[in-house]
């Protein structure tokens, strides 16, 4: 069939090209957030004929306007019957966004069905701004004055959408069907997704992405950032009587979606966020950190590092970026090169502890290192997260303490008695060295009840009698029992005497004690 300008008319007063809605949802949410509005021309003969044959054809003769005045009173009375705040999302023509009556029509025919436009989101293609700008801003602020949204249709397959963006008051950038078919499979395609979505949030703008079919792609945008999804996996476009089924069906599938979990390596996002909250985020972490923290692309060069881990280095903060660790730390760099690679193969990498040298003024410590592999959108490792931990002050408190342990436990053995420390039930905690060459005790034989076993036979009954009244009545410990070396030698009388230690409830926490020895069997 030839189609022309005739043709087309004819249909138009036939009422043969009607409205067909798909859903836009909320890939956080799963919520519905509107419809964008197609048209499909059911032909006389029966046939559909698809857009592609038919818009080109009606801007170059004229028609578009008829086409569009039709459409529009059709997708404004079927969009009023569904409640709440649901968006219509409507394409205009090049040539329509150059004509000065524009706004003044939309208006018109909003009015006619009581359309809030406010709900109305109107969408450009790069093309209907390129031949004259000046025009297109004063029908986008016409637009703009009458409540309409703005949107910027297939964006980055033009060659000037960032002076567009600059020069016309859009609220809505629409990530071309191409760039999200191919994301999955191209690295250079999930990167232009990933910068479009990076730039609509930093510019306030909300994000849709067109020709969402699989899950996998859903949720690689959600990931990302990306506000809303359009495709076939939502449901695909449904005439005005099916819309409000369509409302359910769509609920139903968006939210599957964007409660399932979100495969991208172990990477988790705050994606509520705009980069510049996470990046006056990051700062504030990197800055506030008690430890040195950096990151590291896959060539080791400084991305980021804060002035804790500058100062652990001993050189300016502005010195590390875009040069290497090798560069920055050379005597240290070969004990920690092996870990840095593995983390950029995919490896953590945590509590590494490791002496690192004295250099210039900066004296020798004691470090705790942990690497983290970064991985990109599609979980592929781009760098690594660092941080350094000086845990000097610790090792040498813990040096101190050993050593004043050793102390304490050699005056300890000098000691004439033996002391010694039971639990509520009396086990025994702990005793000095002096008790295994009385008892000929070896290792840890004498810890809980082992002790026991160092009594005369006869003794034992009449130990644990009274240690139990002393534990009932909580009063102190005095008992003597006879306790050899070695099974040919004498018996030895000792005394064991105690007092319980209290904690702030008056709960009996442990027993302490010393054991002297009595003259004679």
């Amino acid at each position: 069939m030839q189609i022309d300008r005739q043709e087309i008319e004819r249909a138009i007063a036939r009422g043969e090209f009607v409205p067909y809605f798909q859903p836009l949802v909320h890939l956080r949410t799963g919520e519905l957030h509107g419809f964008e509005m197609l048209v499909r021309w059911h032909h006389r003969r029966q046939r559909w004929i698809p857009p592609t044959e038919f818009i080109a054809i009606a801007e170059r003769d004229g028609c578009i306007g008829s086409l569009l005045h039709l459409l529009l009173r059709q997708a404004f009375a079927a969009m009023h019957t569904i409640p709440g705040r649901t968006s219509l999302s409507i394409n205009i023509s090049p040539i329509q966004l150059h004509d000065n009556t524009l706004a003044m029509q939309i208006a018109a025919l909003a009015a006619e069905s009581r359309f809030p436009l406010e709900r109305l989101t109107v969408e450009v293609t790069e093309s209907a701004l390129a031949n004259d700008l000046e025009r297109a801003r004063q029908t986008a602020e016409a637009l703009k004055a009458l409540g309409c949204k703005l949107a910027l249709d297939d964006f980055g397959t033009g060659y000037s959408s960032l002076t567009q963006l600059d020069a016309l008051p859009f609220d809505e950038l629409k990530i071309d069907r191409s760039f999200v078919s191919a994301m999955l499979g191209r690295r250079d395609s999930r990167k232009i997704v990933a910068a479009v979505v990076g730039l609509g949030q930093s510019l306030g703008l909300l994000t849709a992405a067109e020709g969402v079919e699989r899950r996998e792609q859903a949720e690689k945008l959600r990931w990302m950032g990306c506000d809303l999804g359009q495709g076939w996996l939502f449901g695909e476009p449904v005439p005005a009587h099916a819309l409000r089924e369509a409302i359910t069906r769509t609920w139903s599938g968006a939210a599957a979606v964007s409660h399932s979990e979100i495969h991208t390596g172990d990477s988790t996002s705050g994606l509520e966020w705009q980069p510049s909250q996470r990046l006056a985020h990051l700062q504030a972490v990197y800055d506030g950190a008690p430890v040195g923290l950096a990151f590291l692309d896959r060539e080791m060069r400084h991305v980021y590092l804060n002035r804790r881990l500058a100062n652990m280095n001993g050189r300016p903060l502005h010195e590390h970026l875009g040069r290497t660790v090798a560069e920055m730390i050379p005597d240290f760099f070969p004990q920690v090169e092996p870990y840095i690679r593995r983390a950029l193969e995919g490896e953590s990498i945590s509590g590494i502890e490791i002496i690192k040298p004295a250099s210039g003024s900066i004296p020798a410590s004691t470090i705790l290192l942990t690497y983290e592999p970064a991985r990109d959108e599609s979980g592929e490792v781009v760098g690594v997260s660092v941080a350094i931990m000086d845990i000097t002050p610790i090792k040498r408190a813990q040096e101190a303490q050993r050593a004043s342990e050793e102390h304490f436990r050699y005056m300890i053995d000098l000691l004439p008695d033996i002391p010694w420390i039971i639990d509520p039930e009396g086990r025994a905690l702990d005793v000095s060295r002096r008790w295994l060459e009385l008892t000929g005790t070896s290792g840890d034989d004498w810890k809980g009840f082992g002790w026991v076993k160092s009594l005369h036979p006869d003794d034992v009954e009449q130990v644990r009698a009274s240690l139990q009244r002393s534990f009932d009545m909580r009063q102190p410990i005095d008992v003597t029992y006879r306790i050899r070396s070695a099974p040919q030698a004498a018996w030895r009388r000792v005394r064991a005497r105690g007092a319980p230690r209290l904690d702030t409830e008056g709960k009996v926490v442990c027993w302490y004690g010393s054991l002297e020895e009595i003259d004679g069997v």
